[in-house]
């Protein structure tokens, strides 16, 4: 059985228990006090994630850390239908891959000012996390409502949601808790109601079911 390393508050965190529950897959947590006891900075934890980042999943013995590598992995192993990460088609691929390196981007900006805000990171330039987490949601904005406009309803050109949907959707949803408001971004709003509505969807605090 999967045992992932976890902590309910952690967005990244989340999309692993998120893409597990959709995917129906088995798992053990592992619990690890990011805050306040700081227990990804342990040497038992390092040893799993020389970074000290979560999620942190062990499969069958295999070890995979970043939240993004996690989601892949999950995906290419337990997904039998090749829904979630598209390989057979190589444009589809690079799409899910763009926009994994976008999730990954949002961790500096709408990921810091909430972390700024709810567990008090005053180290963090927060006027600059939020001025860069506006500069990304308008890019996503723009891109959604042209996919919606050629009648695509997820980030890639595919009728299905991806991984893609999956890493961006916790740090966009969750930004208004790093006073960045999502009230200017439509077609965000609108892609967030959808991902809330795929069947298997699970919430986590500060985010609701549809």
């Amino acid at each position: 059985m999967i045992e992932l390393y976890d902590y309910e508050l952690s967005s990244d965190a989340y999309k692993a228990r998120l893409l597990l529950a959709l995917l129906g897959v088995a798992w053990t947590q592992r619990y690890v006090e990011y805050y306040p006891r700081r227990q990804h900075r342990a040497p038992e934890f390092l040893a799993l994630s020389p970074r000290g980042e979560l999620p942190v999943i062990v499969d069958d013995g295999t070890i995979v850390d970043d939240a993004q590598n996690v989601l892949v992995h999950l995906a290419s192993r337990h997904d039998p239908t090749g829904r979630w990460y598209p390989q057979n088609d190589a444009g589809l691929t690079s799409q899910v891959s763009t926009w994994l390196a976008f999730a990954a981007a949002l961790t500096p900006t709408a990921s810091a000012a909430r972390l700024h805000d709810g567990l008090l990171y005053h180290h963090i330039d927060v006027d600059e996390a939020r001025r860069g987490a506006h500069e990304q949601l308008a890019v996503l904005d723009e891109h959604l409502w042209f996919n919606e406009d050629a009648g695509w309803s997820w980030l890639c050109t595919v009728d299905q949601p991806t991984i893609a949907d999956i890493a961006c959707f916790p740090d966009v949803i969750l930004a208004e808790e790093g006073g960045i408001e999502l009230r200017t971004y439509p077609a965000i709003r609108r892609w967030t109601d959808r991902v809330k509505a795929i069947p298997g969807f699970i919430a986590m605090p500060g985010i609701f079911p549809a």
